[in-house]
């Protein structure tokens, strides 16, 4: 068995799906099915990966094109992920945040956009909003900075709130302080 596995091995040069390093197979008869070793170059995650699909829209798609080429990435899935594991961590440390914080909120949209709604949302947390800041990042893009001041959950609900609107194109939250 280990001669037919070092043959397939080196017909075949798997990779890991993950972190792309090189990668031995197991070959279980019994369920039919070949599989990945577990990855020790990532943090408890296994190189078995799940295919999944995401419908973008086609400007996104793009830039996430551009980006793959100017970064280095070596596919989408690459990109996708490491994006995920971003928005993972954030959302995960900003969840565990109580007390009183203030932090800076930026968000960007299309010009195009209904302003109306994400006016609207501003101005139902105005308890919490320090100041903003509005620019004009291109002629397609806007980008707003809300610099907020309160409690961990009112803040977790604004950017919630943000999260949910559709117009937004992209939400970063950097936690500054714990005021207590």
């Amino acid at each position: 068995t280990k001669k037919f596995l070092a043959f397939i091995h080196a017909l075949l040069p798997f990779r890991c799906l993950v972190c792309g390093t090189r990668k031995f197979i197991k070959f279980l008869p019994f369920f039919n099915k070949i599989y990945l070793n577990a990855c020790a170059n990532v943090n408890n995650l296994v190189c078995d990966v799940t295919i999944i699909s995401v419908s973008v829209p086609e400007k996104l798609l793009e830039r996430v094109e551009k980006s793959i080429r100017e970064q280095g990435f070596a596919n989408r899935s690459e990109i996708v992920r490491q994006a995920l594991r971003t928005f993972i961590m954030e959302s995960r440390s900003l969840k565990e945040l109580k007390g009183e914080i203030a932090a800076s909120i930026t968000i960007s949209y299309e010009r195009d956009a209904t302003k109306g709604q994400i006016s609207e949302i501003q101005h139902s947390f105005g308890d919490i909003i320090s100041t903003f800041l509005h620019a004009h990042i291109d002629e397609d893009y806007c980008l707003e900075v809300i610099v907020v001041k309160g409690e961990a959950e009112n803040i977790r609900k604004l950017v919630q709130a943000f999260r949910t609107n559709e117009q937004i194109t992209q939400i970063r939250v950097s936690v500054l302080t714990a005021l207590k």
